[in-house]
């Protein structure tokens, strides 16, 4: 079992490679980058950035901690023991490749599966959203302040935000989420892994998606539950397997979300 110093060691070494990833996204950023179509069936697009950011991490990592295991987006899976870093080198790819800000590296780690650290860095405004079972907090710059979600609890008043509404089909659960959504004050789209993040900060107040991948969301459970917020799937179980999420500034409205996504 790890000391409470080390815990704080494997965060301060999450921190600063995720950051120092950062010179490669920038460097590739609204560049002439080509793109790759990792799937036959709809749009899912890789670039050398993403790529590049991920072997990056993946090199840092296995030279400080070689034993502990690896899941990344990009590369193949790599065992280890009971610690496994989960990475995504850019959420937000359609975002990064349409000259958007709205994308960051996500890099978390699970101690037997359970999520432990994570964090969010977006390299253009050199922000990173990162938090431990000890609390959450927001760096930019020399600038570190900590994070608490704000206390609404109904949904009039909850700003809510999501990807795009496409990624819930056009079944029960796009009908289910128009329904939440007209519940809310308004919403916004496209801010990707920012919008977990903004919730952390206590800017907003709902986050609700589909079709995620567990290195879409584990990295952010950490960030969004040490802030004070409470992120699940729509049955109510543990976010890290992924699938659809929702994540609430409160319990109470967590619970008015759930009410009307399982309806």
């Amino acid at each position: 079992m790890t000391t409470v110093q080390e815990r704080q060691q494997m965060m301060d070494f999450a921190v600063k490679i995720a950051v120092q990833s950062g010179r490669i996204g920038r460097r590739y950023f609204r560049s002439s980058l080509p793109v790759v179509n990792k799937s036959v069936s709809r749009f899912d697009p890789v670039t050398e950035a993403d790529q590049d950011i991920e072997t990056y991490l993946r090199r840092k990592i296995r030279d400080r901690y070689p034993r502990h295991g690896i899941v990344g987006e990009e590369q193949e899976t790599v065992t280890g023991n009971a610690y496994t870093w989960i990475l995504d080198p850019i959420d937000g790819t359609r975002g990064f490749i349409s000259g958007s800000p709205m994308w960051g590296t996500l890099l978390g780690l699970t101690h037997n599966d359970r999520p432990m650290l994570g964090l969010m860095h977006q390299p253009l405004v050199r922000e990173t959203f990162f938090a431990n079972r000890s609390g959450a907090w927001w760096k930019r710059g020399s600038l570190v302040r900590s994070m608490t979600t704000r206390d609404t609890e109904k949904l009039e008043n909850a700003i809510l935000y999501c990807t795009h509404p496409a990624m819930f089909g056009i079944g029960r659960d796009s009908r289910v989420y128009r329904e939440l959504e007209s519940r809310c004050q308004y919403s916004r789209y496209g801010a990707d892994c920012y919008g977990y993040c903004l919730l952390a900060a206590g800017f907003i107040d709902l986050v609700v998606e589909a079709d995620l991948q567990p290195y879409d969301i584990i990295p952010l459970v950490p960030v969004i539950e040490s802030a004070g917020g409470v992120i699940t799937d729509w049955e109510g179980k543990p976010a890290g397997k992924a699938g659809k999420v929702v994540a609430a500034a409160s319990r109470k409205l967590h619970k008015a979300a759930m009410a009307i996504l399982n309806q």
